[in-house]
């Protein structure tokens, strides 16, 4: 029984294979109709969340199958003081696969060693979003046509983005990968990253405040959000919030084909003039996760390819 917990539980070649799959699933989905027919996805969302859950849930009636679960730590017994570990052996019961999102660092890690089925952590505190990050991948292998030789643009919340620590753990073992990390300095990528991730494998990047300066030479542009429900302090929040805010005129300094990701929702970072922009990729990127996750639900449940 695997688990995905870390954008790392899978090889290069794993990762490879899970892509081919979700583009054979993108052009003919009627052959997976029913993969996963009997089979129920349980989704434990302990935080707020549209596109990972609604995406699983939709992943999985893609497949035939079933969903059961939550949307709210409030809906669930947690309200009441159960632990994930009680949580997930319990759930054990009633589902073959879970989703679980959850507002600790740490806390899919725990659900696996305690799970009587396949955990696929959907987010856990500011540490890891390893589906986004799959989605990512695999919107970047479509439109690119590779996933090497890059210069990769990450804008916004560097600090607690956890969308992108999990694509950063991913596109380090692709040879030729550059990043440009634009944050103000108190939402910069964490030490531990820079130095146990980018240093430790010898990948070259920069750190810089201006986007404007860095477009010309990206590739790919990944937008963030900055967090207002990581931020202790609201004034923090309202100074730093609209500190980057893509347009049409930055759009006018990047390359014809450079595409713009964001793993949504936005809120002001992106202006919706961009939007009509063949460059930008963030509602396709949304439609891709289906398609990764279909093909990782079916990867985790050892369900054959249909002929």
């Amino acid at each position: 029984m695997r688990h995905l917990i870390s954008p790392l539980d899978f090889s290069v070649e794993e990762l490879d294979k899970l892509m081919d799959l979700a583009n054979d699933i993108e052009a003919t989905p009627e052959k997976y109709a029913h993969a996963c027919a009997g089979k129920t996805l349980a989704t434990l969302f302990y935080e707020p969340s549209t596109r990972t859950r609604l995406s699983h849930e939709a992943a999985m009636y893609n497949l035939g199958g079933n969903v059961l679960g939550f949307s709210s730590a409030n809906s669930s017994s947690a309200a009441k003081g159960e632990s994930v570990s009680d949580t997930l052996r319990m759930i054990s019961c009633y589902a073959d696969i879970c989703a679980m999102r959850h507002p600790k660092e740490g806390a899919a890690t725990v659900a696996c060693k305690h799970s009587g089925i396949p955990v696929i952590n959907a987010g856990d505190g500011g540490h890891q979003h390893p589906t986004q990050t799959l989605a990512d991948l695999l919107t970047i292998r479509s439109l690119k046509g590779h996933l090497d030789n890059m210069t990769i643009g990450l804008c916004g919340d560097l600090k607690f983005g956890r969308t992108v620590h999990s694509l950063i753990h991913a596109l380090v073992r692709y040879p030729g990968i550059r990043f440009v990390l634009i944050s103000p300095p108190e939402l910069k990528v964490p030490d531990y990253i820079k130095e146990n991730v980018l240093d430790a494998n010898h990948i070259p990047y920069r750190e810089t405040t201006n986007l404007d300066d860095a477009m010309e030479e990206l590739d790919i542009l990944y937008m963030t959000r900055v967090q207002r429900e990581r931020f202790f302090n609201e004034e923090d929040y309202i100074r730093m919030k609209d500190c980057y805010i893509l347009d049409q005129e930055k759009m006018k300094l990047a390359k014809p084909n450079m595409f713009v990701l964001h793993p949504l929702p936005r809120v002001n970072e992106i202006s919706v003039e961009v939007d009509d922009d063949p460059r930008a990729a963030y509602f396709k990127q949304a439609q891709y996760g289906v398609y990764v996750r279909m093909a990782l639900i079916m990867t985790l449940l050892e369900v054959e390819k249909p002929c």
